[in-house]
């Protein structure tokens, strides 16, 4: 109440009396021959009016009606109605730059998991795995020198900074409990070894045996 008070009081200072009062007569000459140029019009327009039936003027009061619902539809509903438009189509924008934000920030923490698991499993720079060693000692230990096949070893270097140790393993007439306990055997290293192909076949000659080949890989540091 007294900020209204206090407003009232500005309204009616001096200066703002003055400054109304210089607003005012400065254009009062232009009001007056705005009134004077319009007067002798409406005068007709009213003397016309006069001189109607009353059927006339209900029908012209109904026009004037019909006239003021355009006039307000066109200048108030339809600029609301599009600014209301506007405003949803905007929200309906801003919800759809917050779900793919959202779907951003999942594929950023999928991503930063999975770099946080592959630098887990990787070797650090320098250090040589020794794959084909410690992968002869571990098959040898799981399945007995005589059922190992082959083993062929390589390495070349992948984009990031990596190199990439390969080693390909075939196995001969091993039994399932056999694989199974050389799949954990792998999975129990100290070093982050990691199985991308596997294949197992039945033996030809034995229905019970199995040929299995493996590729067994290791991610390590360049450097």
């Amino acid at each position: 109440m007294r900020l209204d008070i206090r407003q009232l009081s500005i309204l009616r200072s001096p200066r703002i009396v003055a400054a109304w009062s210089r607003l005012r007569s400065a254009c009062e000459p232009a009001i007056s021959r705005i009134h004077s140029a319009l007067n002798p019009y409406w005068q007709r327009a009213a003397e016309w009016y006069a001189k109607r039936e009353s059927r006339e003027k209900l029908l012209l009061g109904l026009l004037g009606g019909l006239v003021s619902v355009l006039l307000i539809y066109n200048v108030a509903y339809v600029p609301a109605r599009d600014w209301r438009d506007d405003l949803a189509a905007r929200i309906a924008s801003r919800r759809l730059q917050v779900v793919r934000l959202r779907g951003m920030m999942r594929n950023y923490e999928r991503l930063r998991l999975e770099l946080e698991l592959t630098q887990k499993r990787t070797v650090p720079g320098g250090k040589d795995p020794a794959l084909f060693s410690v992968l002869e000692m571990t098959l040898t230990n799981s399945v007995g020198r005589a059922k190992i096949g082959s083993i062929t070893p390589s390495e070349h270097q992948v984009p990031g900074g990596f190199e990439q140790y390969t080693v390909q393993v075939k196995l001969n007439e091993i039994a399932l409990a056999e694989i199974v306990d050389t799949l954990y055997s792998l999975k129990s290293l100290n070093v982050p070894i990691s199985v991308s192909n596997l294949q197992i076949h039945q033996h030809a000659r034995d229905s019970h045996s199995y040929d299995v080949e493996l590729t067994c890989m290791a991610l390590g540091k360049t450097g």
